[in-house]
């Protein structure tokens, strides 16, 4: 059994199946672990989602940024913004079925036989992996039962510390953004999330999430996306995979069981322009 994860989709499936035709996937033997987004930017937002939904337990898929905002729209009603590809989905006869599968998607994915986790763009400095599964858990827990509450109060930038202390929507918040939003933090590890830029490119005093002095995950191997500028990384045990796909970059999977973690890419049209030279 191969075990293959891959970056965001964020709505191209054209991609995605030529990239499983690549790696001669088995549906009925290999697994697939797919960062997250697998909504939003792209052309294909609806086939997307229920291609992945039809793999069943073949796939593992954890939410990130976009997936929520789908998510929040369709529960709250709010407006979508300019640029989303999402209408089909919420307009879907199906779509009732697809939101809730999707809704009950983790947050943070660990295979202790395999070794490696999963989540959709990293882990706060302060977390080790114990407390991050904690945290996971406990938003996916608000997700299954309190939706409304939780998206009445999911969006904002504070807190952007961790402390043990934090309670209900704050620390709901902060969870959120961790796993869904971050990429750089600051020497006192408190998470940014203006910066877009290439590491070389960052301002000075914020570093990658994983780079973070201290960290205590450390350690641990995880694969994360989220990051399109950011592009293929692979170090100290943490391996990003989001490639820009929908920005005319690449789609890439890392094979997890190999020890080499060999690495093949598609390319892939581009669907969607950077606002003002932002991806987001």
């Amino acid at each position: 059994m191969a075990v293959y994860a891959v970056g965001d989709l964020q709505g191209c499936l054209d991609p995605l199946q030529r990239l499983l035709e690549q790696i001669a996937f088995d549906p009925t033997a290999d697994r697939l672990w797919l960062v997250g987004d697998l909504v939003n930017r792209g052309p294909q937002s609806l086939a997307t989602l229920r291609f992945v939904h039809g793999l069943g337990e073949t796939a593992v898929s954890v939410l990130g940024n976009h997936d929520l905002h789908l998510l929040a729209v369709a529960e709250t009603g709010q407006g979508l913004r300019s640029g989303d590809t999402l209408q089909e989905i919420l307009d879907a006869p199906d779509a009732g079925e697809l939101l809730d599968w999707l809704r009950r998607r983790p947050l943070l994915h660990h295979d202790a036989a395999l070794g490696w986790s999963m989540v959709h763009a990293g882990l706060p400095p302060q977390w080790d992996l114990a407390l991050a599964r904690t945290c996971a858990a406990e938003v996916e827990r608000a997700l299954r039962e309190t939706p409304a509450a939780l998206f009445a109060e999911m969006y904002g930038d504070q807190p952007d510390l961790w402390r043990d202390a934090l309670r209900g929507a704050e620390r709901l918040r902060f969870c959120l953004n961790a796993f869904t939003r971050m990429r750089y933090v600051d020497a006192a590890g408190r998470l940014d999330h203006d910066c877009k830029e290439t590491p070389a490119n960052a301002p000075a005093g914020l570093v990658p999430w994983f780079r973070a002095p201290g960290r205590l995950s450390a350690g641990e191997r995880i694969v994360c996306g989220h990051w399109s500028t950011l592009g293929l990384v692979d170090e100290d045990g943490v391996v990003a995979l989001d490639t820009g796909c929908v920005w005319g970059g690449k789609l890439s999977a890392v094979r997890l069981d190999a020890p080499a973690r060999p690495v093949v890419a598609v390319d892939c049209p581009q669907a969607r322009r950077p606002r003002g030279g932002r991806r987001d």
